[in-house]
């Protein structure tokens, strides 16, 4: 579909809102743009429904070409939620296109993790050992059933996540059924982070060798809270302080 100025705010910012969409910036003097064009096509096509192309010839909407800093064609663009994501300049050949395209779409174990329950969880562990956004919440609904051996291996699969080291730790600290560690389980379990943090923060001065495993534990909750939290910059400086 060729888009202009006067439509690229509704076929494509807007469209992105609901499905990815690819833009070629293109003209019809330039070879390698009609080269790239049908692999384009060809690789969007295999996503029929979940993701969109459209082109836009540059020199009939130079203002849309300025914007968007168009030095060199061919130039797609990918939008999601109104805004570029991903980008490339030149006629790349055919699989280079198709990985591009693939990182737009969302994958069956990304539809799984969206569910949330419990056997779309699995299953999306089945298709992606590791993926930390689906081991996470499984293991914690296993750990509300006092499953923590299944837990635990679950966590151990995953790699890179302050989250799931962090939980991975704190299954480690519940079998040593430390009431002081306990209450702050309980804290952070009904939500009352803020005291779940400082209950394990005031335990770290007696933890001899748990030291490290307090550390991870509060670590991971802070990092599930992001560094925009007050609450966590606040906990980083006193965790700093207690453990230095």
């Amino acid at each position: 579909m060729d888009v202009t100025e006067q439509t690229f705010a509704s076929a494509v910012i807007e469209r992105s809102k609901q499905i990815p969409v690819v833009v070629d910036f293109w003209a019809e003097w330039c070879a390698p743009c009609r080269q790239l064009g049908p692999v384009l096509e060809r690789a969007v096509a295999q996503h029929a429904g979940k993701v969109e192309l459209v082109k836009v010839d540059t020199d009939a909407n130079q203002n849309l070409a300025a914007q968007y800093r168009i030095q060199g064609i061919p130039a797609v663009k990918a939008f999601k939620n109104g805004a570029v994501v991903s980008e490339f300049t030149g006629a790349l050949p055919a699989p280079a296109v198709e990985r591009f395209v693939n990182e737009l779409v969302p994958s069956q174990a990304d539809g799984l993790v969206a569910k949330g329950d419990e056997a779309s969880l699995r299953q999306a562990l089945e298709l992606e050992p590791g993926r930390a956004d689906a081991a996470l919440p499984l293991a914690r609904l296993l750990l509300a059933r006092g499953q923590h051996d299944e837990a635990a291996k679950l966590l151990a699969n995953v790699t890179g996540s302050f989250a799931a080291d962090g939980l991975s730790a704190r299954i480690s600290l519940e079998r040593q059924a430390d009431p002081r560690l306990q209450e702050a389980f309980a804290a952070l379990d009904q939500h009352d982070t803020e005291r779940g943090i400082d209950l394990l923060i005031e335990a770290l001065p007696q933890a001899n060798g748990a030291r490290d495993e307090i550390r991870k534990v509060v670590v991971g909750v802070l990092d599930e809270l992001g560094a925009g939290s007050e609450l966590a910059r606040s906990a980083r400086r006193r965790l700093a302080s207690a453990l230095y």
